[in-house]
């Protein structure tokens, strides 16, 4: 309804172009870094007006990695710099927020390790400006890994949902929307006065968005440009992302829900902003109805073949219906000739949400008890234009327990079939079938990935051993 009132092209435009600084926050990114800055230097924007600021916090090789990559293209003539900190105060935003110290810019823009920007990026965005009041411009998000593996697939639908109408229906409408905290450029004066960069949550870029909007500032969206990047390619890195993002959105709701329900802001935007900012919620009701299966198929021992069919047929095709066609009316939008695959991946997407319930259930809950957790990373390989053996990369996160409840919680469920089919409640079978796929694959998934990188370090450390002995 709303996409034809998103702008294409600025209906203003400078007539000096304004400087511009490029941040690129780092955090033990070895494997990313040299795709990264050998595509920022690319960038066509006079040189004399552009600075770019490397923002390393790593703890490994990566810093000296990078910062002897960043004296390369200095010595070349980039407008390039190299900022590392000996601690990680305020992980991200901590930063974002010491590089302003330095930025030059009028106009910031950032991307994160992963990302690949087009050479096009700053002269295609930063003439929307050239309107005072524009805080935010965001760009949608590409995948250059997207097809790497089913994993992958699942996770760019339920991306492209967000960009493909999540942002462009908010943006229309002229609702609050968030700066994603990467492939995006702000103002600076906008962020100076929001507040600057925050580190109390964990998703800082939805904090100072909502900061900003409540300020007045105006936020844009550019779907017609894409900025590409790359997915985690195994469980368990997803899981982490997927986790923090649920823990970083609840702290924000915590945080600012109360002032935007006091603001003099129309009442749409509140009623948006609310279900924008607590959607995670449904993580903890998934887990409580999963306790509550059982029993209510125990209770409903005698109900017969017609009450299941105007009861719960009903009800089971309006869930199933209202968010399959959500994502494929997204991916439709997105490719009208390729889209019909989206139909078979349907049921590999809600697995996934499904096996997200456990650790994004922690996450939620520990955002409502106030327990304070670091900013993990999401492990990349540079994973796109080149294949990698991600058993043999570092990084991997430990799981520790969490694969084995899921795996638990999934047994539970197939005895739960057993039991659905032993008392003839055949409609509940598909519904019970996602819960045992989605916390099986996660959990069996996470498992074999570890198992894979401890035989691949055995390996590597025997051939070690042996060749200190041959010495």
């Amino acid at each position: 309804k709303y996409r034809k009132r998103l702008l294409s092209e600025p209906p203003q435009r400078f007539e000096q172009l304004p400087p511009v600084t490029i941040q690129l926050p780092l955090y033990n990114e070895r494997f990313v870094v040299e795709r990264l800055l050998e595509e920022v230097v690319k960038m066509d924007y006079p040189k004399h007006l552009l600075q770019i600021q490397v923002l390393d916090d790593s703890t490994d090789d990566t810093h000296p990695f990078t910062e002897a990559l960043v004296e390369r293209y200095r010595a070349l003539g980039f407008p390039i710099e190299y900022h590392h900190r000996d601690n990680r105060v305020g992980f991200k935003a901590g930063a974002l927020q010491d590089g302003m110290k330095t930025a030059t810019g009028e106009l910031i823009a950032i991307f994160d390790a992963d990302f690949v920007p087009t050479p096009d990026f700053l002269k295609r965005t930063v003439h929307f400006f050239a309107d005072p009041r524009v805080g935010v411009v965001q760009t949608r998000w590409s995948y250059l890994n997207r097809d790497y593996n089913v994993l992958t697939e699942v996770q760019a639908m339920l991306l492209d949902g967000h960009f493909i109408l999540e942002h462009v229906a908010r943006c229309g409408r002229g609702l609050f929307f968030n700066f994603n905290g990467t492939a995006g450029i702000l103002r600076r004066k906008m962020i100076e006065d929001a507040g600057g960069w925050q580190h109390d949550t964990l998703t800082e870029d939805c904090d100072l968005s909502y900061r900003a909007q409540l300020k007045g500032w105006r936020f844009l969206y550019l779907p017609g440009l894409d900025s590409p990047s790359e997915l985690p390619v195994e469980m368990h890195a997803f899981q982490v992302q997927q986790s923090r993002w649920a823990k970083g959105l609840t702290q924000v709701a915590k945080k600012l829900l109360p002032a935007i329900l006091r603001s003099p802001i129309p009442i749409r935007h509140k009623i948006e902003a609310f279900f924008h900012l607590t959607p995670n919620i449904s993580y903890p009701l998934m887990i409580v109805v999963s306790a509550l299966i059982l029993p209510a198929m125990i209770v409903r021992f005698y109900m017969g073949w017609f009450q299941m069919l105007v009861i719960d047929l009903p009800l089971i095709i309006a869930s199933f219906w209202s968010i399959s066609a959500f994502y494929l009316v997204a991916q439709y939008e997105l490719n009208p000739k390729s889209w019909k695959r989206a139909i078979l991946l349907l049921p590999a997407l809600f697995s996934v949400g499904v096996g997200l319930a456990v650790i994004n259930t922690r996450a939620v809950l520990e955002a409502l008890l106030g327990v304070q957790s670091s900013f993990v990373r999401t492990a990349k390989y540079a994973i796109g234009s080149r294949r990698v053996r991600v058993r043999d990369a570092k990084y991997r996160r430990r799981s520790g327990w969490l694969p084995f409840i899921e795996l638990a919680i999934g047994t539970y469920f197939v005895w739960m079939m057993a039991f659905a089919i032993d008392t003839y409640n055949f409609l509940a079978l598909p519904f019970l079938a996602l819960f045992v796929g989605g916390y099986y694959w996660t959990g069996l998934a996470t498992l074999w990935q570890e198992y894979q990188g401890r035989l691949r370090w055995q390996r590597q450390r025997r051939l070690e051993l042996g060749t200190a002995h041959t010495r």
